[in-house]
């Protein structure tokens, strides 16, 4: 049976683009984990996902995750967007 992996994930930027930051807290049966990282000019959008990514990227690939988030754009893009970006090979309109 594969493992529950409680995430904590948040991304923020001083102006928007800026000196952003992002931070996942990583909650396993072997421990707890924090990961973190930062870009000099992004956009927090970016260091919400890539809290997100890096987080997600960090569990094992058959783990039960429980990702907490207060950002509603990284959890639209996990739960709704994901099945769109994917079809569109994850380019949009604005990124052809």
């Amino acid at each position: 049976m594969s493992q529950t992996i409680t995430l904590y994930v948040d991304g923020a930027c001083r102006g928007n683009p800026g000196l952003g930051g992002w931070g996942a807290y990583v909650i396993t049966e072997q421990g707890e984990h924090k990961l973190f990282g930062g870009e000099p000019d992004t956009t927090n959008n970016r260091m919400e996902l890539t809290a997100a990514i890096e987080g997600i990227s960090f569990c094992p690939p058959d783990a039960q995750l429980i990702v907490w988030t207060d950002s509603n754009y990284v959890k639209q893009g996990i739960t709704e967007w994901i099945h769109g970006w994917k079809k569109k090979n994850w380019k949009d309109v604005k990124n052809p």
